[in-house]
């Protein structure tokens, strides 16, 4: 039921038949309280998980819709109610709804994909598992990723008295570094195909970064845990012995995420024209790879066994979670995107300044830290977005004479997503697992103890080998 009504309401965002307005909202006459309910929309996301989960767990969907109706409503009265319905019609037609689409489709496909037996939790085996999983990140998404690989990593680890240190390796690579090469990986790399970036453009420019962080994390990884296997050993009984065989069940799954990628790539490929929908022009070819998206997820839910799905804890509040929180994401960061627009005549013109040169060049290491340190705490997609309009929104620009600047804001959102619980979904998604599993995990600051040991000067050499 639930199930059906996320797909009732994206269906009916992207077809309802609205009579069109074509206002424009000008960003160089909003000033900083226009951006108001976007910040409170994010340190609602930040805080209320960690300062009152139950109240969060119950109400996060009218918390979003009241910072939404802070921002559709002053726009309609201050500016106009056509103002207001271009704008936020615009973001959630052709940004909203392929986004969660995409989202729901490699959510409910990696979600019947079960790897089952169990292996030895040797430092050799976890590093190899790790790096599988963050290899995977890129073509299933962090989040898929991270519930498909999860499971496996604890089982293989069950019986080693330190374990907590996998499961945060994890998040790093798992659930964030390894979600860079491709718009699948990562929410800030889709959105930013949807403005426009060239599918495999994330895959031949941030390559060699990734390779190197994840490389050098792993090669971390593998040296402190070889140290603590030696130290500890196996110090109780292993609840989950060796000797099944590892086997992946729900391998149609597999081919449907082969589905969603061809979906992606024809749409980008092929002109079918287009038509106006709410004052937007809505292209044929996007309304076609979206319904491929439905078809996919009712063709998972179709081939994949019930038991596969309670393998993998399989269900729709993850998602739903999603839909809810992004739906005030997006429609409150309609403003801050238009006042990020007009550059230095609008309300951010100090922000612009801080990630320029003298020369009026951008500052690639500053764009690295200014979008890695906010991904860290607050949601590392909409901070993406921030930042790629800062640097001028133009895609074209911005893959080629700007290619650097674009691959630092890229990497400074998947990357530092991974320096606290709350940088990225699947972070938090990874703990609670974890920790429902018997794992010892650390709290939210000793956790950032461990990313600011360990991830930090792994960023600070990135800044110094690519983006200074």
């Amino acid at each position: 039921m639930r199930l059906s009504r996320i797909l009732v309401c994206a269906l009916a965002l992207a077809l309802a038949p609205l009579p069109a307005f074509a206002a424009g909202l000008e960003g160089r006459s909003l000033g900083f309280i226009w951006a108001a309910p976007f910040v409170g929309m994010l340190l609602s996301i930040a805080l209320f998980p960690l300062l009152a989960p139950h109240f969060w767990e119950h109400h996060q969907g009218k918390i979003a819709a009241a910072w939404a109706a802070l921002t559709v409503a002053p726009l309609a009265l201050l500016k106009s109610p056509g103002a207001a319905l271009d704008a936020v019609a615009h973001t959630l037609i052709l940004e909203y709804v392929p986004f969660i689409l995409l989202l729901l489709a490699l959510f409910t496909a990696a979600g019947g994909i079960v790897i089952r037996g169990n292996l030895h939790g040797s430092p050799l085996t976890n590093t190899i598992l790790l790096a599988v999983g963050a290899a995977l990140a890129s073509l299933i998404g962090t989040t898929g990723a991270s519930m498909v690989m999860i499971r496996p990593v604890m089982r293989a680890n069950d019986d080693r008295k330190r374990n907590a240190h996998v499961i945060i390796f994890f998040i790093f690579l798992v659930s964030n570094i390894g979600g860079s090469l491709t718009p699948l990986g990562d929410p800030p790399l889709f959105l930013g195909f949807l403005r426009g970036v060239d599918f495999f453009w994330t895959t031949t420019h941030l390559f060699v970064e990734t390779l190197f962080v994840a490389g050098l994390v792993l090669v971390v990884f593998f040296v402190l845990d070889t140290w603590m296997y030696r130290q500890d050993g196996h110090s109780k009984p292993d609840p989950t012995p060796d000797g099944n065989l590892i086997h992946i069940s729900g391998l149609p799954n597999l081919a449907l995420i082969g589905v969603v990628i061809a979906a992606i790539l024809f749409a980008a490929k092929v002109d079918l024209g287009s038509f106006q929908l709410i004052g937007q022009t809505v292209k044929w070819q996007n309304v076609l790879r979206d319904l491929v998206f439905i078809g996919v997820v009712f063709a998972s839910l179709k081939l994949t066994p019930d038991y596969d799905h309670v393998a993998n804890g399989f269900s729709w509040g993850p998602i739903l979670e999603v839909a809810k929180l992004f739906l005030g994401i997006f429609v409150t960061i309609v403003p801050v995107l238009a006042m990020l627009g007009a550059g230095r005549e609008g309300a951010f013109a100090p922000l612009v300044a801080a990630v320029t040169n003298a020369d009026g060049t951008p500052n690639n290491a500053a764009y690295f830290w200014a979008t890695g340190i906010l991904s860290s705490f607050l949601d590392n997609a909409p901070t993406y977005l921030v930042f790629f309009e800062l640097a001028g929104g133009d895609p074209q620009s911005l893959m080629t004479k700007q290619a650097l600047t674009l691959a630092a804001i890229s990497c400074g959102a998947v990357f530092m997503g991974a320096n606290s619980y709350i940088g990225n979904a699947p972070n938090f998604m990874v703990y609670a697992i974890a920790r429902d599993g018997g794992v010892k995990m650390p709290g939210f600051f000793p956790y950032m103890l461990w990313s600011g040991a360990i991830l930090l000067p792994a960023f600070a050499l990135t800044t110094l080998i690519f983006f200074r």
